[in-house]
């Protein structure tokens, strides 16, 4: 089978846990790789508010990023944004921030404030 003029359409349709979670799990995937790119240069970014509340409304409950147990029993408030997650100790913090602890990006507590700091701070360096 050549490359060149064939028409291919068992890869025209995703499959597997991205399609099931339609195409958020990249946005979100990408949405974090880039922080962790441009946050160490001191490059600054504002995340639109749709794409941010879609990230995080995802990497809450996203199978690959593991975050069940790092905000398990946690509310994590976006001070930025309207977009709230959880019981438990608070954690405040822009939407962004956020989105790296859920993550279990690490560094990122500093960013944070609330009674709940200290636990996930405990859960995402072990």
């Amino acid at each position: 089978m050549g490359l060149a003029g064939d028409e291919r359409t068992d890869m025209a349709e995703p499959a597997g846990l991205t399609a099931m979670m339609g195409g958020k799990i990249a946005l979100t995937d990408g949405m974090i790789h880039h922080q962790d790119i441009r946050r160490p240069f001191g490059l600054p970014r504002e995340i639109p508010a749709d794409r941010l509340i879609a990230a995080l409304d995802t990497a809450k409950t996203a199978p690959t990023i593991g975050a069940a147990k790092r905000i398990n029993r946690l509310t994590l408030t976006a001070t930025d944004i309207d977009w709230s997650t959880g019981d438990g100790p608070e954690i405040t913090g822009s939407g962004e921030a956020l989105l790296m602890a859920i993550a279990g990006r690490r560094g990122i507590t500093a960013e944070l404030s609330g009674p709940g700091v200290a636990t996930l701070s405990e859960r995402i360096d072990g």
